[in-house]
Order: C-alpha cells, then sequence, then structure tokens
C-alpha cells in the first residue's frame, strides 16, 4: 500500500467541519469548553490574591485605628454604595439570563439582557463618579490638600486623627478604582459579546463565551459584595 493510500482520521475531524467555532487544537466542543473555563478560574484565583493583599492590608489598618477608620467611612455616602450594591446584583441576573437565553435559543432575550447588563455597568460607574466628585469637593483626596476634620461615632468630643483618615481615603480610592477598571474590562467584554451574538454565534449548543464572561462578571460583583460593608457599613449601628 503506497502512502497516497494511507488515511490518518484526526480525532474530532467531523466536529471541525460541524462547528466552525471549534478550535483546531481541541478535539471535542466539551473539551474547549472545559479548558475554557479551567482557565477563566485560574485567572479568577490570580485576581483573587491580588484583592487579598488589599483586603488584608485594609483589615490591618482598620483594626489598628478604628476610630478614625469609622469617623472616615462615615463621611462617604452609605446610600449611593447601597444603590451601586443593588445595580450589580440586577446586572448578575440579567447575565443569568442572557446565557439562559443563548442556551435555549432566544435570541431576541440574550440581546436584551446583555444590552441590560451593559446599561447596569455604566449606571454603576456614574454613581461611583458621583461618589468621587463629593470627595474632591470634601479635599478628601489623599494629597497636599487634604482635609478632614470629624468626630469619631460615639464619641463627640473626640476628633479623628486626618493621617489616619487619609490612609481610609487611600485605600478607599484604591480599592474602588481597582474594581472600577475591572467594571470598565468588563464592559468592553460584553460589548463583544453583544456584537458577537447580533451576528449569531451563539448557539444552544455554543456559547462558552458568554459562559466565561459571565464567570469574570460575576467575580467582579463579588468583590464588591466585600467591599461595600468594609467600606461603607463601619459602625454604623452607632
Amino acid at each position: 500500500m503506497s502512502d497516497s493510500q494511507i488515511l490518518i482520521e484526526r480525532p474530532g475531524h467531523d466536529s471541525h467541519a460541524q462547528n466552525p467555532a471549534l478550535l483546531h487544537h481541541f478535539a471535542t466542543e466539551e473539551q474547549q469548553r472545559d479548558a475554557s473555563n479551567l482557565g477563566m478560574w485560574w485567572f479568577l484565583a490570580t485576581e483573587i490574591m491580588f484583592f487579598g493583599g488589599l483586603f488584608c492590608a485594609y483589615l490591618i489598618y482598620r483594626r489598628q485605628f478604628f476610630g478614625d477608620f469609622a469617623a472616615a467611612s462615615s463621611s462617604i455616602d452609605a446610600a449611593l454604595g447601597g444603590t451601586n450594591t443593588a445595580v450589580l446584583i440586577c446586572s448578575s441576573l440579567t447575565v443569568v439570563l442572557a446565557i439562559w437565553a443563548a442556551q435555549t435559543a432566544r435570541r431576541g432575550l440574550l440581546l436584551l439582557m446583555l444590552v441590560l447588563t451593559m446599561v447596569f455597568g455604566c449606571a454603576f460607574l456614574g454613581i461611583k463618579g458621583i461618589e468621587y466628585r463629593d470627595k474632591f469637593v470634601e479635599h478628601h483626596v489623599p494629597g497636599a490638600s487634604f482635609q478632614f476634620h470629624e468626630t469619631v461615632p460615639g464619641h463627640p468630643d473626640q476628633y479623628a486623627n486626618p493621617a489616619h483618615a487619609q490612609i481610609f481615603f487611600a485605600l478607599y480610592f484604591v480599592m474602588t478604582g481597582l474594581h472600577a477598571l475591572h467594571m470598565i474590562i468588563g464592559l468592553g467584554i460584553f460589548a463583544w459579546l453583544l456584537w458577537a451574538a447580533w451576528k449569531g454565534r451563539f448557539t444552544p449548543e455554543y456559547h462558552t463565551p458568554l459562559e466565561i464572561g459571565g464567570l469574570y462578571w460575576h467575580f467582579v460583583d463579588i468583590v464588591w459584595i466585600y467591599l461595600f460593608p468594609l467600606l461603607y457599613l463601619i459602625d454604623r449601628h452607632k
């Protein structure tokens, strides 16, 4: 038998022909989906370590300067922070509904849920911009112009140490700023997902990018769920 008569059947060859979205280095759609999910979970693990260092630094300083941190926390608007929390929870719901719509071949609903997710994300950033503007007006931004003249909650005759309050606001801007940056990246991801959904690329058999984008969005939401009580609700019961 000559070499030209020898046919080598590549595993998954038929799957590649039937599904152009299946990359050449994966044998099956399930293998590609599992590899994509594993890669995203590894990425999120590095993000957890990244934010974990900031959380540790915050908790150390909060334990050391609790009264001063409580005074600084009371100067930020908990109502705006709570509104943003509700906005992100709603956005997580729309992400889940978008994935469900793709799984059940509801293209119109898929597009609507992706648009709503982006609207919620933009609303979050808009509210955060209002908070930042207020801090600039009040001179609560760390630096040469920083000013802070608030009393410690529960101790009306004791003023907070401005240097310690400045540490709180430094952590506040770093942590919420990095979170906002992740939100902006997430909006970029969902803009691409919306474009791909509009082109009809997602089907009940193939919607892996939606699941991966959803994992990223849920992670960003969970980070905020921790940031909100840590930054906004210190000693609020008093």
